[in-house]
């Protein structure tokens, strides 16, 4: 079964995740479907709302090559991919902070800077149920920050500046209509 990625304006990605009571084969089948579903939108990262879901899932799946410092090393070397966080909870950010451009397959061509912690711990579940906590750096971190959002019913129109949700009021409104209509 493949997942259709819902876009900006419906309704599902205004709800808050519902913690998962216990890590089952289903809840196994959906992370393997959302890891599909994220790479055939050539994603890094993809929360449970964005397929249409309720539970606190996210997957994510940084490239090595993209997982490096402006010196040219791994930030998260430690961390293997891809990353199934089931019930994740920020327990740590750093005060340091970044402004990067984040885009978010619910938003299609849609692109804002955002301010970020450039480092978190977190805290879930893995696919076998077992709690792991780690600390990531980077864009790792930045994408932990971006699903924890989502699964928070917080979009990226939401860390947008006011100058920039203006200048892109016209594709948002475009995107928010059409998908309205195709629901």
């Amino acid at each position: 079964m493949s997942l259709k990625i819902c876009k900006y304006g419906n309704p599902v990605l205004r709800k808050k995740a519902s913690p998962i009571e216990k890590v089952t084969d289903e809840i196994r089948v959906l992370a393997d479907e959302m890891l599909q579903a994220m790479y055939e939108g050539r994603g890094v990262g993809l929360a449970a709302e964005q397929v249409g879901r309720s539970e606190a899932i996210c997957v994510i799946d940084i490239p090595a090559q993209s997982d490096c410092n402006e010196q040219g090393d791994r930030d998260n070397p430690d961390v293997g991919m891809p990353l199934v966080l089931i019930n994740p909870e920020i327990t740590d950010r750093s005060e340091e902070a970044e402004i990067r451009e984040e885009g978010c397959l619910s938003f299609p061509e849609i692109y804002a800077n955002v301010v970020r912690a450039y480092e978190v711990d977190v805290k879930f579940l893995d696919r076998d149920g077992n709690e792991q906590n780690i600390h990531t750096k980077g864009l790792l971190a930045r994408a932990i920050q971006h699903e924890l959002d989502h699964l928070d019913a917080i979009l990226l129109v939401d860390r947008m500046s006011p100058v920039k949700k203006v200048a892109l009021s016209g594709k948002l409104k475009r995107l928010s209509k059409k998908t309205k209509q195709s629901l």
